[in-house]
């Protein structure tokens, strides 16, 4: 078990995007945005095996004298995270919690001490099913926090369950901000093969459950904050991981020269992540903002 911070650690630094890009510094986006992929893809192998079991959500507690979490880590913060909602993480298509490694670790060095991240069955064959699931892991994480609302970020289809939960469910009373990274919020076209896969064929664009997001949410009270990349190979067209939709509090941020497996590990990403879950939206804020290792 010791050896897991030392790769976690040697991960961070690769996957800080220093490594990568200072390999190929002259080297056209689409090459340097590959090299990222190729790195990340290296790391999320060696940790997902860490990332299978599911998290046993326990509140934090946070002392006067230290400001951290129990013992576990003994990683200091700051005073002010008691002020932030708690963060729930949800991972995408065939993945698990340990895509959020870096994530979680930027937050949770810049002051948010209750972070967890809920595991869906690999077998989910419905977004639905799985919102049903998240819905339950919401509820709880609000019990033992006393907190009457959370903050949610999803990768990839993690961001269409959450958003599944909040328009179609009543989630909008729970959730107060929803950051996505890399969803397709009006269907994928990319990979036709893998719709075989039930659960596939409800990202493409002409499923009942893109359907049923584009249809009227007047009233709803959580704000959305889209990440969406311009080198993003799984989403067709890359404007596709945009929220476009007339009733949402929507800030939708462009990404630049990262890919798809970079979005909740990249350092920029996690900083402007945090700036948007500490400020949310304010009166007369561009609707568009941009990011990322252009």
């Amino acid at each position: 078990m010791k050896a897991l911070p030392l790769v976690s650690g040697a991960l961070s630094g690769i996957f800080s995007g220093a490594l990568p890009l200072s390999l190929v510094p002259l080297a056209p986006r689409g090459l340097r945005a590959a090299a990222l992929e190729a790195a990340f893809l290296a790391g999320r192998t060696l940790l997902y095996p860490v990332g299978m079991a599911q998290e046993r959500y326990v509140p934090a507690r946070v002392t006067e004298e230290d400001g951290c979490r129990g013992t576990a880590g003994r990683i200091p913060r700051s005073r002010a995270g008691r002020d932030h909602p708690p963060v729930l993480l949800l991972h995408g298509f065939i993945d698990n919690r340990s895509v959020f490694t870096l994530l979680r670790r930027s937050l949770a060095r810049n002051g948010w001490r209750d972070i967890c991240a809920l595991n869906y069955s690999p077998l989910t064959r419905d977004i639905r099913h799985a919102a049903e699931r998240l819905a339950e892991c919401v509820e709880e994480i609000c019990e033992g926090t006393g907190r009457s609302r959370i903050d949610v970020v999803g990768h990839s289809m993690g961001g269409l369950i959450a958003r599944y939960y909040i328009q179609r469910m009543g989630g909008d009373a729970r959730i107060r901000t929803l950051v996505t990274l890399g969803t397709p919020h009006s269907g994928t076209r990319v990979a036709p093969l893998a719709s075989a896969h039930p659960i596939v064929r409800q990202l493409r664009p002409d499923s009942e459950v893109i359907e049923e997001l584009a249809r009227p949410a007047p009233g709803c009270r959580t704000r959305f904050v889209a990440f969406w990349s311009d080198l993003d190979q799984l989403m067709d067209p890359v404007e596709t991981a945009r929220i476009d939709h007339p009733d949402l509090d929507v800030c939708n941020v462009r990404v630049r020269g990262l890919g798809h497996l970079a979005l909740p590990a990249h350092w920029e990403v996690a900083a402007d992540i945090r700036e948007k879950l500490t400020t949310g939206a304010r009166p007369g804020r561009p609707a568009e903002g941009s990011a990322g290792a252009a």
